[in-house]
């Protein structure tokens, strides 16, 4: 099945990878390598898994954390390193939209063998004294891009606020969307350092206000754009001059290098309004697997990923999740 036209074609393949079947409710992000090996994350535990280009699984590890919710690729002095946002909770179909009863949010550094690196935690800053620490994405201002290898944290599901760290770790702001025009960040979901252009840019996902706030690389407020056409922006990827940014509601928004929208992949907007989405309930109530799987069309798109022959790979948010690989044509 082919979706998108015009220069953005796609072929769709949802069976490409062969993912261990779980009822485990998918809430994670994907990466590529540069050797084209896709890493993602089991869907009933923080299990790292690492496929090759035709979806075979080479290996797995476990995390240790609760959940690999944003998974983001760096590399230093030639070796590649995993940054893993852990939000500290897990949802179990089991237990419906409820988490269990252990929380602690955190972030951790991993080689892709799985030795964990560096850890970092929340800041000790008044805003905790009334806000749960619950990170849900990392950026990385890397070296190789010519950055001074700064980390940036969006608490998404805490306290609506991104930290800044330098590259050992050590605390240095935090910014919450009043800085500019926009106002406060709502679910600040994801966070992207954008090297397309000669000025790199900081992105984020303001998922819940329905737009992305820009900020540069000292975190100084510099645009805001989408509430027009965005519905919930949760990831983002690039390849050339191309941003593709993940919506949960339901489909992917291909963008040109200034911000504007060329074409949406997969649009599936009407099933987030169904009761239970991104599951289904069933006659009592209860959360069940949904039964409004399309093929074509997404249905909870929540991180994604670009290989370099321009072919997405998307990762779903729902019980058993949905790995899907658009093939450009």
């Amino acid at each position: 099945m082919q979706i998108g036209d015009r220069e953005n074609i796609y072929e769709w393949d949802e069976n490409w990878a062969k993912v261990p079947q779980s009822d485990g409710w998918s809430h994670h992000g994907l990466t590529i390598t540069e050797s084209g090996n896709i890493i993602s994350c089991n869907q009933s535990k923080a299990t790292i898994q690492t496929f090759d280009k035709n979806g075979n699984l080479l290996s797995s590890w476990d995390t240790g954390l609760k959940e690999a919710h944003g998974i983001t690729l760096v590399k230093e002095n030639n070796k590649e390193y995993l940054w893993i946002a852990d939000n500290g909770r897990k949802r179990h179909a089991h237990i419906g939209y409820e988490y269990d009863d252990t929380f602690y949010g955190h972030v951790a550094k991993f080689t892709l063998d799985g030795n964990r690196v560096m850890d970092i935690n929340k800041p000790d800053i008044p805003i905790y004294e009334s806000s749960i620490y619950s990170p849900t994405w990392v950026a990385i201002n890397e070296e190789r891009y010519g950055g001074n290898g700064d980390i940036w944290v969006t608490d998404g599901y805490g306290s609506n606020s991104i930290h800044r760290y330098d590259k050992s770790g050590n605390y240095i702001s935090t910014i919450n969307g009043n800085e500019g025009s926009a106002g406060h960040f709502d679910c600040p979901h994801s966070i992207f350092v954008d090297v397309r252009k000669p000025d790199h840019e900081l992105y984020i996902a303001d998922r819940s206000n329905g737009r992305v706030q820009v900020y540069d690389l000292e975190g100084k407020f510099k645009r805001v754009f989408g509430n027009e056409f965005f519905t919930s922006p949760s990831g983002f990827a690039t390849q050339d001059n191309i941003m593709v940014v993940a919506e949960l509601k339901a489909r992917l928004v291909i963008l040109d290098i200034n911000d504007k929208p060329i074409q949406y992949l997969g649009s599936n907007i009407e099933v987030s309004n169904v009761d239970g989405w991104p599951n289904n309930l069933d006659e009592k109530g209860n959360i069940i697997p949904s039964n409004l799987i399309e093929s074509g069309k997404f249905n909870s798109p929540h991180g994604l990923a670009i290989d370099n022959n321009n072919n997405i790979y998307i990762a779903e948010w729902l019980i058993g999740g949905r790995l899907i690989k658009l093939i450009k044509k």
